[in-house]
């Protein structure tokens, strides 16, 4: 995947301590304010031989480091159609 630097964009993660630049770059991303808290949201293109993957029935993998996973929203489309996921007490299921 490539990093897509959306006009939204209104911070930027660092690595974490101990991560190379070659292990970890930086990422652009938006931070958010929700009424019942907060989010951040990153944007991502695929390669060409990752949309042909997605294309074959391949599924999308996220790993992240540590050892739990936070809430998230994997998904395609305009901050918008994100926004309409949610309702007014959470996360929608």
């Amino acid at each position: 995947m490539n990093i897509h630097q959306h006009p939204t964009n209104n911070s930027v993660l660092a690595a974490p301590p101990g991560a190379s630049i070659d292990q970890c770059r930086a990422l652009p991303v938006t931070r958010l304010q929700y009424p019942d808290g907060q989010a951040v949201r990153s944007y991502w293109h695929p390669t060409d031989a990752e949309r042909q993957a997605i294309a074959n029935g391949h599924p999308i993998a996220v790993e992240i480091w540590g050892t739990t996973h936070p809430p998230m929203y994997v998904g395609v489309g305009h901050p918008q159609m994100l926004d309409l996921l949610r309702d007014p007490g959470g996360w929608a299921a």
